[in-house]
């Protein structure tokens, strides 16, 4: 007779650097590859997974040390996916810490569906270092400054900075439509949620609203086109996904955005002759005090050559409004 599989069993897995600072559900579909991600979050919400022997949320922001509970999940058979190594066109690098310009269609780490993404790559390429994490994320469809850091001392310093708002992030969005040069300031709550398919999605609620959090853009119009609006919009706080709701609640969803955008304009500008297949949401600024010299550091990425090209191609689009 042919021998059954092991059941599976009840693991303990203690958080190195390599995942310190990521959130449970993202360490969580990457240690359960093969498993459905709508199963990954009904053990959370049932409370099978714990960190620390107490139970947490799918949020929760994971610390060196931390001892995570995986339960006994069957995980589908397949291949180790290796990920390949490479680099990225790098803004500014020292002994503490590197930020690269990330292109538009890669995640910044795996997980969710995706089996790797910057930072497993760069660690490939860079098999030498002895410590190399995210400090934040970029939405994959979003290109420009991702800022890592070299350093646990580093990663702790900025992750504050973050925290504390003490930071500078601007991006680029194209919009359709005209925007209002009088509406500066967007300051909606937003709510985040799980879709029946296990997809992570954030919806504009009323202020008051419970678990939702205050979220704040500023917004300054770049440039005016026919039918589009390039805005420079700053964020005052970081939440999921923030951009993309505030504007698209406004009712200027942004060009190429797959998940909260206009799908008819979407496929009309990437079927089209114009042939723009991403989202035009650029990370084109970054502003932080260098964690070890206190120096204040202002980095720049200029918007890749695909968004520039759109720009003067609908520059001489005739209005369509």
């Amino acid at each position: 007779m042919a021998a059954q599989p092991a059941r599976p069993q009840v693991r303990h897995i203690e958080v190195d650097e390599g995942s310190a600072g990521q959130r449970l559900d993202n360490f969580l579909l990457r240690e359960l590859k093969g498993v459905p991600k709508t199963h990954v979050y009904r053990v959370i919400r049932a409370g099978e997974v714990r960190v620390n022997k107490g139970r947490a949320q799918a949020d929760t922001r994971l610390e060196i040390g931390d001892l995570v509970r995986v339960p006994p999940v069957r995980v589908a058979e397949r291949a180790e996916v290796v990920a390949p190594a490479r680099e990225f066109p790098i803004v500014f690098e020292d002994e503490h810490l590197l930020v690269v310009n990330k292109p538009a269609g890669v995640a910044v780490h795996g997980g969710s569906g995706v089996s790797f993404g910057v930072i497993e790559q760069l660690r490939r390429a860079r098999p030498e270092a002895k410590f190399l994490e995210l400090v934040h994320r970029l939405d994959k469809e979003t290109s420009g400054l991702l800022l890592l850091a070299k350093k646990r001392s580093a990663l702790a310093a900025l992750q504050e900075q973050f925290r504390e708002r003490e930071t500078g992030k601007t991006y680029a969005a194209l919009v359709t439509g005209h925007w209002p040069a009088k509406l500066k300031v967007v300051d909606v709550a937003l709510l985040k949620f799980t879709g029946s398919d296990g997809e992570r999605w954030v919806r504009a609620v009323e202020d008051g609203h419970e678990d939702a959090k205050r979220s704040i853009s500023l917004v300054r119009i770049a440039k005016s086109l026919p039918a589009h609006s390039l805005l420079d919009v700053t964020i005052k706080t970081g939440r999921t996904h923030q951009i993309r709701v505030h504007l698209a609640h406004a009712g200027h969803p942004i060009v190429g955005d797959p998940k909260y955008g206009d799908r008819a304009a979407n496929r009309e500008i990437a079927r089209g002759a114009l042939r723009f297949e991403r989202m035009f949401l650029h990370a084109r600024q970054l502003r932080f005090t260098h964690p070890a010299s206190g120096a204040e550091i202002q980095l720049e990425a200029p918007l890749p050559p695909e968004c520039e090209q759109l720009l003067v191609q609908l520059q001489d689009a005739t209005p369509t409004l």
